[in-house]
């Protein structure tokens, strides 16, 4: 697996990208061929490990903060592999059918299930105009048409209490 690090207001030692690159050697048995994104940063006494995984067309991710960076980082694997425990119905098409032969734990399949259809009147806004609606709403997230550019975008809040955009490509 092709893995890649960054740090953060800190400075990565060799054991830990030792330990990460042992510990990612467990996708391996999910994926031919995936490439993964450690990120690890600081805040405070806090570590806060990001994991993301790319194989094919398909994005797993992973997020954990502990005092103790090893810990973190640990806890963001197991996430992902139990997610793709999860779905793995719904994945054989993307990954090793292989690695679900000696299954750990059986977790039942659950459809996706659609609740609730909402069908929001797109009003052209700028972004900073969507992020303020948003707000007011106490939403984590708000759909609008961009005014700049007549598409249709998404705003959301961020763990880290900033903002993200959505935007399609043109």
């Amino acid at each position: 697996m092709n893995t890649t690090f960054a740090a953060k207001k800190m400075n990565l030692t060799e054991s830990f990208t030792d330990h990460a690159e042992k510990k990612l050697q467990k996708l391996d048995r999910f994926f031919d061929s995936a490439e993964a994104q450690v990120k690890v940063s600081t805040v405070k006494d806090t570590a806060r490990v990001e994991i993301t995984v790319r194989n094919g067309g398909l994005i797993f991710r992973g997020e954990s903060a502990d005092k103790d960076k090893l810990n973190a980082f640990d806890k963001a694997l197991d996430t992902i592999i139990r997610r793709i425990r999860k779905n793995k119905t719904k994945l054989l098409k993307s990954v090793k059918a292989s690695a679900f032969e000696p299954a750990e734990e059986e977790i039942a399949d659950e459809g996706y299930e659609v609740v609730r259809i909402k069908e929001p009147d797109l009003k052209a806004m700028t972004v900073e105009e969507a992020i303020l609606q948003m707000n007011l709403l106490e939403h984590s997230f708000f759909v609008f048409e961009n005014a700049e550019n007549g598409s249709v975008n998404v705003v959301y809040r961020r763990n880290d209490d900033g903002y993200g955009l959505i935007a399609p490509k043109r």
